[in-house]
């Protein structure tokens, strides 16, 4: 079992990036599946998530309104559409799955190696 992710990169305050995570060697579809990221010297939190239904979302405060999270069940894809950033989301991006829609790092079985973010001000 393996997650991908990608799309990380640099770009300016206010711009937008998408990631991906794609996954391989099962399914995913009725999984929960979420994005957390971990900036230097500081724990890894929570950011996005999918319930296993796909139908229900949950955003950390600090990305509501401006990041979005979405899934491809046919590409087996997970997508966080980010708009609006800003420096303090610098950090790298880490997909995770698990069981359920979890928003702590033990609800999560399966991790992908991660993609840097970088906002410059």
């Amino acid at each position: 079992v393996q997650l991908q992710a990608s799309g990380g990169g640099l770009v300016q305050a206010g711009g937008s990036l998408r990631l991906s995570c794609a996954a391989s060697g099962r399914t995913f579809s009725n999984s929960g599946m979420g994005w957390f990221r971990q900036a230097p010297g500081k724990e890894r939190e929570f950011v996005a998530a999918f319930g296993r239904s796909g139908s229900s979302t949950y955003y950390a405060d600090s990305v509501k309104g401006r990041f979005t999270i979405s899934r491809d069940n046919a590409k087996n894809t997970v997508y966080l559409q980010m708009n609006s950033l800003k420096p303090e989301d610098t950090a790298v991006y880490y997909c995770a799955a698990g069981p359920a829609l979890g928003v702590f790092v033990p609800n999560y079985d399966y991790w992908g190696q991660g993609t840097q973010v970088t906002v410059s001000s």
